[in-house]
């Protein structure tokens, strides 16, 4: 049986290739990939070959939103068995480090991440992968639910690195998938209020579909918010929205602008902000799970396009050529050829 990836062979380019069968070790279960769905960072790579200092050099499979069945399990797994479906979180740490030993697994040096260079992502119809990066889902959680869980932990680690509490007035500048997902982390968490502001007025009306108040970008000028998630990457978002944080105010970088921020420290500094910055997620996957599980989060509204693996490369420029767009999901198991 022939297993086939989509392969980044140069950038700008995608071919479906035969790849080789996966041989799981020891503590790998063997995954058939049922659902990819497209980031930013995939997009990046594909069209510019690099983000910061990870830079593409050879052929690459992207994807690193996946989720998936177990089809078989190396000898020493316990945690999941063949037939589980499962949700996959993308990094596997070296588990030894200092990093590691005190719980920032994320963090660790080691840190082998789907799908950023130089290491392959997901996808490709079946990989080999950790028994600690397998969540099995409930019964009635689709595999694209399950491979969303990936922008919904990012959500879920801004709220956590913003410290927001319940009661909390929270401000989301940037409506793409992770800022629509970090608003609906925020209600969850027991928000008194989530505002969600953007340019883009398609972007906009989703996020009034799913029950926030929202704003234009750069219109707003209420100085009481309690917490402030920038998923925008917008050069400005996250200066000026520092400005509408009130007294002892949290901050969560998310997005990344392409260029150094600017901030006007001299002048916030009388407020005592706290600004963490965001990078990736750690311990997430069970209350990603249980988020969209328990109906307290909808991933599945924002899968506005679906593809099969032979349309990767249309599924990776979706973003540039549709403005009205928010989520690209791919099938690795369906060929439209």
């Amino acid at each position: 049986m022939s297993n086939y990836a989509a392969v980044m062979p140069e950038v700008g380019r995608i071919e479906i290739a035969e790849v080789g069968e996966p041989t799981p070790g020891p503590r790998d279960a063997i995954v058939r990939i049922e659902a990819v769905g497209v980031c930013g960072s995939d997009t990046a790579y594909y069209t510019v070959g690099y983000i910061g200092d990870y830079v593409v050099d050879g052929p690459i499979i992207l994807g690193h939103e996946c989720a998936g069945e177990v089809i078989a399990v190396g000898p020493d797994v316990t945690r999941v068995r063949p037939g589980d479906r499962v949700a996959i979180e993308p990094g596997k740490p070296c588990r030894d480090c200092s990093e590691c030993m005190a719980g920032r697994y994320h963090l660790c040096p080691s840190l082998v991440f789907l799908a950023t260079p130089p290491y392959d992502g997901s996808l490709v119809q079946r990989m080999a992968i950790d028994e600690r990066q397998l969540f099995p889902m409930p019964s009635d959680m689709s595999y694209e639910e399950g491979a969303l869980c990936e922008p919904l932990s990012v959500g879920i680690w801004a709220c956590h690195r913003a410290h927001l509490e319940p009661g909390d007035r929270v401000l989301v500048t940037g409506a793409g998938p992770v800022g629509l997902l970090a608003a609906q982390v925020a209600r969850a968490f027991g928000a008194a209020s989530v505002t969600v502001a953007d340019m883009a007025p398609f972007r906009l009306d989703m996020a009034r579909s799913l029950g926030f108040e929202t704003e234009v970008a750069g219109e707003g000028t209420s100085r009481d918010v309690d917490v402030l998630l920038e998923c925008s990457g917008a050069p400005t978002a996250l200066a000026d929205g520092l400005w509408r944080l009130r007294t002892n105010g949290r901050a969560a970088m998310v997005g990344m602008p392409k260029q150094d921020v600017t901030l006007a420290l001299s002048r916030l500094n009388v407020n005592e902000l706290t600004i963490g910055l965001v990078n990736r997620y750690a311990h997430t996957w069970p209350t990603a799970i249980d988020l969209v599980a328990s109906g307290r989060v909808d991933v599945k509204s924002l899968v506005t396009h679906r593809f099969a693996l032979d349309g990767t490369a249309d599924a990776l420029m979706l973003g540039k050529h549709v403005p009205d767009s928010v989520k690209a999901v791919i099938t690795p198991q369906q060929r439209s050829s």
